[in-house]
């Protein structure tokens, strides 16, 4: 007898639920910055540096990459507190995905986060492939997140997002902990959605890797202006689609990446856009968007 078919292709359809966004809004946009510096594979931890995602993308150097940890650092000692500005000028909320031992080692990151009222959302205890780790490290790994954005902000995460995607065990492990509101491990729709897992109701709410600023390092884009156009053109048309049917969009951003001068205009320039249209869209943090679905679309 034929095994089910593990995943689901079809989704809402062509008839997707009216979110009943905050004001009537034809469109909930959410900005994520991804805060990994410091966690990622090092020399320190893991016997070889990690030059993923920075202006580097490969290494040919045996053990340490000062030049690749450089980059990282950059991230974190100006890139973070250049999109940080630029948020707070504009008065506009945020989404967090924070890797625990990053922000572990960046006490002032973490208490800006928490003074600008963004919500963190847990990227994993350290910025590693979650899909190589066995089953119990990786529930080991949960854990220790848990506990360590729990002692740095104050208070425990409420949302997941892996490194590039999780495991076959993911979701199962963060229902197992307990305390999660949603997952944001897949990118495969333009709406938060209800699974089960062991029974249990879970939320997910879809990320993008489309309008994100990987595309600089993956030679997709070079410059702000690039940038620009493709979060003004996927707004353009979400918010004209949003006449019949709301979505959702994300933007996603590295300290690292956008926090350079040449790249920080583009997103400047994008919430500027933005905001020439806020009575049609609600600029919102993630956990708004999963407790506004929980309370209007229940499981």
């Amino acid at each position: 007898m034929a095994t089910a078919y593990p995943r689901d292709l079809i989704g809402y359809g062509r008839n997707p639920p009216d979110p009943n966004w905050p004001n009537g809004a034809r469109l909930a946009l959410n900005i994520v910055l991804n805060y990994e510096e410091g966690s990622e594979y090092s020399m320190h931890d893991d016997g070889f540096s990690e030059p993923t995602l920075t202006e580097v993308l490969t290494s040919d150097v045996k053990g340490r990459d000062l030049a690749a940890e450089s980059m990282f650092e950059y991230g974190s000692r100006v890139g973070f507190w250049r999109i940080m500005r630029i948020l707070q000028e504009r008065g506009l909320p945020m989404t967090v995905f924070g890797c625990a031992l990053a922000l572990e080692r960046h006490p002032p990151a973490a208490a800006a986060i928490r003074e600008a009222g963004f919500d963190l959302c847990c990227h994993g205890w350290r910025w590693v492939k979650h899909y190589e780790l066995a089953e119990a490290e990786e529930r080991e790994h949960i854990a220790r997140a848990v506990a360590s954005l729990q002692q740095t902000l104050g208070e425990r995460p409420l949302g997941w997002y892996c490194r590039y995607g999780p495991s076959v065990n993911t979701r199962r492990l963060l229902v197992e902990e307990g305390g999660f509101l949603y997952d944001s491990d897949t990118y495969n729709d333009e709406l938060p959605y209800w699974v089960r897992v062991a029974g249990t109701p879970h939320l997910v709410v879809p990320y993008n890797l489309m309008t994100n600023d990987v595309k600089y390092v993956r030679n997709a884009m070079v410059t702000a202006d690039e940038f620009f156009t493709l979060c003004r053109d996927a707004f353009d048309l979400l918010l004209a689609e949003g006449k019949t049917q709301p979505k959702m969009m994300s933007v996603g951003l590295h300290c690292r990446l956008t926090g350079h001068p040449a790249r920080a205009v583009g997103l400047a320039r994008f919430l500027d856009y933005v905001m020439q249209h806020k009575d049609a869209v609600w600029v919102c943090r993630r956990l708004d968007i999963a407790r506004h679905w929980r309370d209007r679309h229940p499981a």
